[in-house]
């Protein structure tokens, strides 16, 4: 089979599945690809192109359709989905977040940032108020999500914990936490609860 870049990015995003963003290198990428190192610089001539190729094809596989909202759909409404839409896209491969957050130039992402910017400006929001609005939730998505996918302590860390003392030293951050999950909410729903919150307070403006 041809060697070409879409080869190369598909046998990339199956790299990161299986080993995450730190396993992502040239050597490993070539080895799988039945190459040498150098053939893959033809296509994608370092590793911040293949990162940013990586995004993209991560960000595709959601947004291959994009559109503004319907005329009668309220714009906060639609934007929050739109963030659902990215952290759904960040959260289906190992590191997603981290990739899309290194990434450079990334072409799909600026097409999101494009779509929701001008949905806004035609809804009636000025252009820096706009801007503001779009980079702010992009951000916050992106950030929960690096939360989300990074490590969890593992037993050797744990091994010396003091969880009752913590607890006695952060007696509302426990209790609110505690409180929270009790009924059986997720992080689905703590994403959702902290994303209107972030688009409520900009939505009055």
């Amino acid at each position: 089979m041809a060697l070409d870049r879409q080869r190369i990015v598909a046998e990339a995003v199956a790299l990161l599945d299986a080993e995450g963003l730190d396993g992502v290198t040239t050597r490993k990428l070539a080895a799988r690809l039945g190459v040498q190192s150098p053939t893959l610089y033809w296509h994608l001539p370092n590793k911040a192109a293949l990162v940013t190729a990586l995004a993209d094809a991560i960000l595709d596989q959601e947004f291959g359709d994009m559109s503004p909202p319907a005329a009668d759909q309220p714009w906060p409404e639609w934007l929050a989905e739109l963030a659902g839409r990215l952290r759904r896209a960040l959260l289906a491969h190992p590191d997603g977040a981290r990739v899309v957050s290194a990434s450079q130039l990334s072409v799909t992402m600026a097409a999101i940032s494009e779509l929701a910017m001008s949905t806004l400006v035609a809804r009636g929001v000025p252009l820096r108020r706009a801007r503001v609005i779009v980079l702010t939730v992009e951000r916050f998505t992106v950030g929960h999500v690096l939360e989300e996918q990074a490590p969890r302590p593992d037993a050797a860390a744990l091994k010396d914990f003091d969880m009752a003392a913590f607890t006695q030293r952060h007696p509302t951050a426990m209790a609110a936490i505690t409180e929270y999950f009790a009924p059986g909410r997720t992080v689905d729903d703590l994403f959702r609860e902290c994303l209107d919150v972030v688009i409520a307070g900009a939505a009055p403006r």
